[in-house]
């Protein structure tokens, strides 16, 4: 079978390897869709994703959908043939935050296509991978294989939403309309925001912006006075800019919150916080999401969220490099997926 593996900066192979074993409470998955996020960029064009550095070559991916292929013994949540939405999240369950109830900070986490560990926890850019059945989330009826691999960035953005407290009758400000900015317009929308307004520097995000219910965008290289005279009472900075960041913090009203939800550049960064300060404001991280991975699932697969208008276009797994460019051209695409060959 074919793999996507990522060897060092600018240097990804289409590589055939052994199609992997299935033990005992385990399902082998064939690639339906996987989408290509701002970290498999990060590690493709820099060789790294913030601290994280590759030592070895890791298969990127870690939001996917798949057909269950075959199951190992013990297996009862899924069936030969299922459309599965997959989990890249492998909490230990055991140490004090899974017992808290905040696996998305386990200690000893396996996150999929991450090289945080050593040796790297492989992602799903293959024609084939193997899963823990608890990590597969069946679903059934017409929601195709390319919308339930939006199930992890939404969760994404579901969790920062829920990071920010009650958004009922509040005015939301996300800076960066990428594919999480984006899909943070949908989950505050949810949570009952009156507006959302998006900031970004290139047209074509704030296009997809307005596509899924922004009320408001700016071009913030040219408009950037125009953030600071709204006074939101949230912001989401999504964009992983520090620029951006300090936008924020100007731009919402005095106890207003930010959650910082981008990643930024990994050097030290200055940071002026009189104005946190002064202002009251509540700086919150959202690190990947826990339950609301089961809610992503289940708003994609009824159709409560449309992520269509998303999707700017798949590839096979041979044309991965093709693939990537166009995912980092952030005037030409939103969210472009591989799929199996």
């Amino acid at each position: 079978m074919l793999s996507c593996r990522i060897h060092a900066k600018d240097d990804l192979r289409i590589e055939a390897v052994d199609e992997p074993p299935v033990a005992p409470g385990q399902v082998l998955i064939r690639l339906g869709a996987g989408g290509i996020c701002g970290s498999d960029l990060h590690y493709y064009f820099e060789g790294r994703n913030g601290s994280f550095v590759i030592r070895e070559p890791l298969v990127p991916g870690h939001e996917a959908s798949g057909v269950v292929a075959r199951v190992g013994s013990g297996v009862t949540r899924v069936e030969m043939g299922d459309k599965v939405a997959v989990s890249p999240s492998h909490a230990c369950g055991r140490c004090d935050y899974c017992r808290d109830g905040r696996e998305h900070l386990c200690r000893n986490m396996r996150f999929l296509g991450s090289a945080s560990l050593y040796p790297h926890v492989q992602g799903m850019f293959c024609e084939y991978f193997v899963m823990d059945e608890r990590q597969c989330y069946p679903v059934k009826g017409d929601v195709s294989l390319g919308e339930l691999a939006f199930a992890e960035p939404l969760a994404v953005a579901l969790h920062a939403v829920n990071r920010a407290g009650d958004l009922l009758g509040k005015s939301a400000l996300v800076t960066g309309g990428g594919t999480i900015g984006c899909l943070i317009v949908i989950a505050a929308r949810l949570a009952g925001a009156t507006s959302v307004t998006v900031s970004d520097v290139l047209e074509r995000p704030l296009e997809a912006a307005r596509a899924v219910g922004a009320v408001r965008t700016i071009r913030a290289d040219r408009d950037a006075d125009a953030l600071a005279d709204a006074q939101y009472d949230v912001a989401f900075e999504a964009s992983g800019s520090f620029a951006a960041l300090k936008a924020c913090v100007s731009a919402v009203k005095r106890g207003g919150t930010i959650v910082q939800v981008g990643t930024l550049p990994h050097e030290p960064l200055p940071f002026v916080v009189n104005e946190v300060m002064v202002k009251e404001l509540d700086l919150k991280g959202a690190f990947r999401w826990g339950i609301e991975f089961d809610w992503a699932v289940e708003y994609i697969s009824s159709r409560r969220v449309d992520v269509r208008p998303l999707l700017s276009g798949q590839f096979p797994l041979q044309e991965a490099v093709k693939a990537f460019q166009l995912a980092k051209d952030k005037s030409q695409s939103t969210k472009v997926q591989l799929i199996a060959a």
